[in-house]
Parts: structure tokens; C-alpha cells; sequence
């Protein structure tokens, strides 16, 4: 099984009884769990559970993080997976071909960001959270939207069902029309069609900007169908 949590695109995080049901699954079946703790370090509501943790579940668990998102890291490429000394002698493989070669100031970052308890991590966190908070406050009084506020992560997933159209032709739409950039949800699958996704990677002042928009456009669309 393999989960990520906090979610990308959702933000949603799992409580500790729905990872004690999974693990029991996992036991009973003889099941690997493959968890995804990527968004780990900006989780703004609750306390991150990592799987591994929970009894029995250490030696049938790969933990699967990086700096890309805590440390905002990502063009350096630097992750990494915890395991079981069976699946971790297969990753040795897997690594030299994917990793042989990485700068050595990359790897010093790494290891300053792990060695350090860096303010700047807690500063980015509750900056995203800021952000979203914003977004959450802006769209949540348009008509025809709804902004589904997540525990974590980096973006807003938004429901634009209510505009009469698909994401991905709303998406266009206000990228045109709007000029605003987002995901269309399709992207992941189809539990999320009907959403876009919004990403919180801009200062506050662009994310208000863009939120007028994104109301203005959803507000035209909405007047268009009721004439």
C-alpha cells in the first residue's frame, strides 16, 4: 500500500487510529507500506505520525522523504528512503544509478539540514500557513467555489464544480481570460476532477491578487448561466 501524508494534491493528513487500522491490514496480509512524508515538515494542524512507528511495523514500512518541500530544496534533488535492511540492499542499486554523482555542496546542505534546527523552517511553515489561511478566507465567500482548507503542505485544492465547468476548461479559462495559473485536478486521477489546485507559492499580496480573480471568474461564469 502506498500513502502520502500530508496529501498532494488534498493537504489532507491521516489521525493515528486510521494508520493503527492500516498497520493491522498491513500485519494480517503481510503487506509493505510505502509512506510518502515528503509534506511532513509543513504540517500546520496535528502532529505528523510516521507509520514506522507504530509496533510491527518497522520491518514492513519504506519511508520515503526529502528537503525538497521542508527546506525548499527541490532543484537540488536530495531525498531519501528508510526501510528494512532487505528492500534497503535493492535501493543500493537504485541509488547509484540515480544519485552517483550529486554535488558535494548539495550533499553539505543536506547535512546541514538535518544535522540543524534551522528558524527558518519553522518561519517558511507558518508563512505557507499564513498563505493559506488567506486563500481559504478569500474563496470561501465566492459563489459557485469552495476552497477545501488543508492540513498541510503547500496548496489549496478547490472545488469549481458549482461553475457549470470541468476544471480543466476552467482552468483554461481563467488562464486566459484571468490570467491566473493553476492545476486542473484531472491531473491526479478522478476523485480530484472537478478541483483545481492552487498552488501557495507566491508572496500574500499575489495570492490576494490572484484570488479576486479566480472570484471574478467564477462570479462571470455563475452570471452567464443565470441569463
Amino acid at each position: 500500500m502506498f500513502f502520502d501524508s500530508p496529501n498532494n494534491p488534498s493537504g489532507a493528513s491521516l489521525p493515528l487510529t486510521t494508520w493503527k487500522a492500516l498497520a493491522a491490514l498491513c500485519i494480517r496480509h503481510d503487506l509493505w507500506l510505502i509512506s510518502d512524508e515528503v509534506y511532513s515538515e509543513l504540517l500546520f494542524e496535528g502532529e505528523h505520525i510516521s507509520p514506522a512507528s507504530l509496533p510491527g511495523m518497522a520491518e514492513r514500512t519504506a519511508t520515503i522523504n526529502s528537503l525538497s518541500k521542508s527546506h525548499a530544496m527541490s532543484g537540488w534533488r536530495v531525498g531519501w528512503v528508510i526501510g528494512p535492511k532487505a528492500l534497503c540492499e535493492h535501493l543500493v542499486n537504485l541509488s547509484l544509478c540515480m544519485l552517483f554523482g550529486v554535488p558535494d555542496f548539495i550533499q553539505n546542505a543536506a547535512q546541514l539540514a538535518l544535522d540543524e534546527n534551522l528558524p527558518e523552517v519553522a518561519l517558511m511553515r507558518e508563512e505557507y500557513r499564513l498563505r493559506r489561511d488567506l486563500v481559504c478566507a478569500s474563496l470561501n465567500h465566492c459563489p459557485g467555489i469552495h476552497a477545501i482548507c488543508p492540513d498541510g503542505g503547500m496548496f489549496v485544492m478547490v472545488d469549481v464544480r458549482q461553475t457549470g465547468l470541468s476544471a480543466q476548461h476552467f482552468a483554461e479559462r481563467l488562464l486566459e481570460g484571468y490570467g491566473v495559473s493553476v492545476l486542473a485536478g484531472e491531473a491526479f486521477g478522478p476523485s480530484a476532477a472537478g478541483h483545481i489546485r492552487l498552488g501557495l507559492v507566491v508572496d500574500r499580496a499575489k495570492l490576494a491578487d490572484a484570488c479576486r480573480r479566480i472570484t471574478l471568474c467564477a462570479s462571470d461564469l455563475l452570471e452567464g448561466l443565470r441569463a
